[in-house]
């Protein structure tokens, strides 16, 4: 009985503790490059108006600017793309799907032999495609798995996809305003706000990823900083000009 009920509690441990996250799914990617993208393509344009010697008006004017113009084209773009990449997916999709039905007997040994290239036997890998093979659309998500890469019922949703960057894009962009929106006359806090911002982004990315959280944290951090400096000094230089 207590091998049994060890045995069962292994068999327990190992399904609790081998689960995977959603690396398929269609909100990771743009949320986190919206908020990257939100927080340093405004604070750099930002910085880069501050550069110039304007007003604070005009400073918020272009950060708010700045957060609709960036999130509806990351939203715009994202949409387009992931709604792209679908139809081409679907495209293939239906390729295969007239290969089943019009060659299923060479399908079926197409699917064998992707399996005896993995070292199954021949026999038993005929079989198998055979089995498989008795239900269309099973063997059609086979088919799509091994030839294509891809799972036909977890494909990526445009809607999701937009709506995450369009929300990432804008929270991200909204730091660098929010110290002048709170009342600031200086751009020193807009920039802190919005250093921290990167650094706390990156520190979170490394929650789904290998990376230390100082490493994420710090590679964003030096990225955002850089980008800030650099468009700050071609403000400056440019506003000495005109």
């Amino acid at each position: 009985m207590s091998i049994i009920e060890t045995e069962a509690t292994l068999h327990e441990a190992h399904r609790d503790n081998h689960t995977h996250r959603d690396v398929n799914g269609g909100w990771l990617r743009p949320a986190v490059f919206g908020a990257m993208d939100g927080l340093v393509s405004n604070l750099a344009l930002m910085t880069g108006v501050a550069g110039g010697s304007v007003s604070q008006q005009t400073i918020v004017i272009t950060g708010l600017a700045g957060l609709a113009a960036g999130a509806f084209s990351m939203a715009a773009g994202e949409y387009t793309s992931v709604a792209s990449q679908r139809e081409l997916v679907q495209a293939e999709l239906d390729v295969e799907r007239r290969e089943l039905r019009k060659h299923p007997v060479d399908e079926m040994e197409e699917l064998a032999a992707l399996y005896v290239a993995r070292g199954v036997e021949p026999p038993l890998a005929r079989e198998v495609a055979m089995q498989l093979s008795k239900d269309p659309e099973q063997a059609l998500e086979i088919h799509a798995r091994e030839e294509l890469g891809i799972d036909p019922d977890d494909l990526p949703s445009p809607v999701v996809a937009a709506v995450s960057s369009f929300g990432a894009f804008a929270l991200g962009a909204l730091l660098p305003v929010l110290p002048y929106l709170l009342g600031a006359t200086a751009l020193w806090p807009a920039v802190l706000l919005a250093l921290a911002g990167l650094f706390a982004c990156g520190a979170l990315v490394s929650r789904v990823t290998a990376r230390g959280w100082w490493y994420s944290g710090l590679r964003q951090l030096a990225l955002g900083g850089t980008a800030a400096a650099l468009t700050y000094g071609l403000g400056a230089l440019f506003g000495a000009a005109l």
